[in-house]
């Protein structure tokens, strides 16, 4: 059999390109297509086993290293023009347009969904707000060809996979088609149980706005009694150094390694963004310790409130500060917590994809 595997794009080593990884050990010999391919050596090395993606036109665009998503009119159009006739079987690891991909009736498509386009449905006011014309205008026009699209090109999935309850629910109320869900896998195997914690938090993820890891900041400005480590950079890096307090420390980018040894010691890991599964806070839960997020998205589903973790319910200063000082307040099991994280487990995750996989190639 004949395997393609369809990712959106691979610039960076982030929670989808975890999947795509653990789907890759699945199936070692299937050919890669995604819009571009700029993986860095190492985490080319690290996510697709040092090969290299077949991709689309975008990839010769002038500045597309750095400005692909400034074409994301064309995205549709580029996704289609991607040729995979040979193939038997269709895998789609998909956020954007990767579920659009050409195929026949002879073939299978099945498409792990990390959520329907998000800038062009649940985040679409948000996203447009506050453009000034004529930008507005264009991305508006552009965004509206993307949801047309969007539904149009779902006959080309044969069957969903959903990568949390959230986005099961999202799938549903976008597409009106059902799904299974498949929860994504976590290396539980290297974030190790640590119960020796000291007495800071942590935050850690990329720098930019939907990850609200400025408002966390700004919520320990008001505990300055309280230590912050912060680890990632990204656009919001200046912003957020520029108004971190003393008791805020700024990491930068961490190396896994180095990113494991600061989950294992931390009292606790904070976490903000609304996310649609969020990886992140599960590899904290293997390392033992609890989590204080938001219960909205998949985190919602992850945390389990006085067990694992800690809920606060809206993305506002007051809430996190409440729930920091909760937190304080509870005894956590920090074995109890890291044993908790072996659901997300990779081995968990390669069984029941290749489970399902395997039941529908055999019903086809």
């Amino acid at each position: 059999m004949k395997i393609a595997i369809v990712h959106d794009w691979l610039v960076t080593n982030a929670g989808a390109e975890k999947v795509l990884k653990n789907i890759l050990d699945i199936y070692p010999n299937a050919d890669i297509f995604s819009l571009v391919d700029f993986l860095n050596s190492k985490d080319r090395s690290d996510v697709i086993n040092g090969k290299y993606a077949r991709t689309s036109f975008i990839q010769s665009l002038p500045f597309s290293k750095k400005l692909f998503r400034n074409y994301l009119p064309l995205f549709p159009k580029a996704i289609e023009s991607l040729d995979l006739s040979s193939y038997d079987l269709i895998i789609s690891s998909s956020w954007a347009v990767a579920k659009g991909i050409m195929k026949t009736k002879k073939q299978l498509h099945i498409c792990y969904c990390h959520t329907p386009i998000r800038y062009a449905w649940d985040l679409y006011e948000e996203y447009t707000s506050t453009l000034k014309q004529p930008k507005s205008f264009l991305v508006k026009l552009s965004l509206r060809y993307i949801r047309n699209w969007d539904i149009k090109s779902l006959d080309r999935v044969d069957y969903f996979i959903a990568n949390s309850n959230f986005v099961k629910y999202r799938i549903s109320k976008t597409y009106n088609i059902d799904s299974v869900v498949i929860y994504p896998p976590v290396n539980t195997d290297i974030f190790i149980l640590d119960k020796n914690k000291e007495n800071y938090y942590l935050t850690a993820s990329r720098l930019v706005p939907y990850k609200k890891t400025k408002l966390i900041v700004e919520a320990f400005n008001q505990m300055p009694s309280k230590k912050l480590l912060v680890i990632g950079d990204g656009d919001e890096y200046d912003v957020i150094k520029k108004i971190a307090k003393e008791n805020i420390t700024l990491l930068g980018y961490q190396s896994n390694d180095n990113m494991i040894k600061f989950m294992q010691k931390a009292k606790a890991f904070v976490y903000a963004a609304v996310e649609d599964f969020g990886i992140v806070p599960i590899e904290a839960m293997s390392c033992g310790t609890p989590v204080i997020a938001l219960n909205k998205g998949g985190t919602a589903e992850t945390v389990d409130e006085g067990f694992t973790g800690i809920h606060f319910e809206n993305q506002t200063i007051n809430d996190i500060v409440k729930a920091v000082n909760k937190l304080e307040s509870e005894n956590f099991n920090y074995k109890y917590i890291s044993k908790s994280s072996i659901k997300y487990s990779e081995e968990r995750f390669k069984k029941e994809f290749s489970d399902f996989i395997n039941s529908k190639i055999n019903f086809k």
